[in-house]
């Protein structure tokens, strides 16, 4: 049934958890493209919507507010491959993310357009590099061709639910006298400086 046949009976579908993900970067990146491919997943039976967030051309003029941020669970960052200066960006954008962003924040870091790996301004070393520093998540994607768009998207969806459920299943233990151990099953994946992302990122296994 999780296989997407068709769109029909999703206006009356069940959605069992909605979570904020805000998209940022530098304008021009391939943001709204990448918006425009998104849409509500089925993961261990749960629907689960993503209600994201675009800074609708804002971010040219520094104007994305706290309130943006606020209550966000999720972060797309994106940067364009084929523009060293959106990925040199980067930095900034997630100090920005850090300072108004709840600390559990599950953010993927996305290098956008790779289908113009003729004009590529940014190694996929580099960014792999950098998102490890930074403990994120990481991607190449090309909203043009739909190439990782829905991966990149799964990633932080089932992240985010796996942590929610996490937290679910901690509350609930705490009142009986079940035993923590069965939470250690996956390492849950917090921003912050050293940081290893887990092996099953398939993104950065190579390293």
């Amino acid at each position: 049934m999780a296989s997407g046949g068709g769109g029909y009976g999703d206006s009356s579908q069940k959605i069992d958890y909605v979570f904020k993900v805000v998209l940022i970067g530098d304008s021009a990146v391939g943001k709204s493209q990448i918006l425009a491919r998104l849409g509500t997943l089925v993961i261990e039976h749960k629907s689960v919507k993503a209600q994201i967030w675009d800074t609708a051309g804002q971010e040219r003029y520094r104007a994305v507010t706290s309130a943006y941020y606020r209550g966000a669970v999720g972060a797309m960052l994106v940067y364009d491959i084929s523009k060293r200066q959106t990925f040199d960006h980067i930095p900034r954008w997630l100090e920005e993310l850090r300072s108004h962003a709840d600390k559990n924040i599950v953010i993927i870091l996305i290098g956008n357009k790779s289908d113009l790996e003729n004009q590529r301004a940014v190694p996929t070393e580099d960014a792999k590099e950098f998102a490890q520093k930074e403990g994120l998540f990481f991607l190449e994607t090309s909203a043009l061709e739909s190439t990782n768009v829905e991966s990149a998207f799964l990633t932080v969806l089932t992240e985010i639910f796996n942590i929610v459920n996490r937290k679910n299943l901690a509350a609930s233990e705490n009142q009986g006298n079940g035993n923590p151990a069965s939470l250690s099953g996956k390492k849950i994946l917090i921003p912050g400086p050293a940081q290893v992302i887990p092996a099953k990122s398939k993104c950065c296994t190579s390293l």
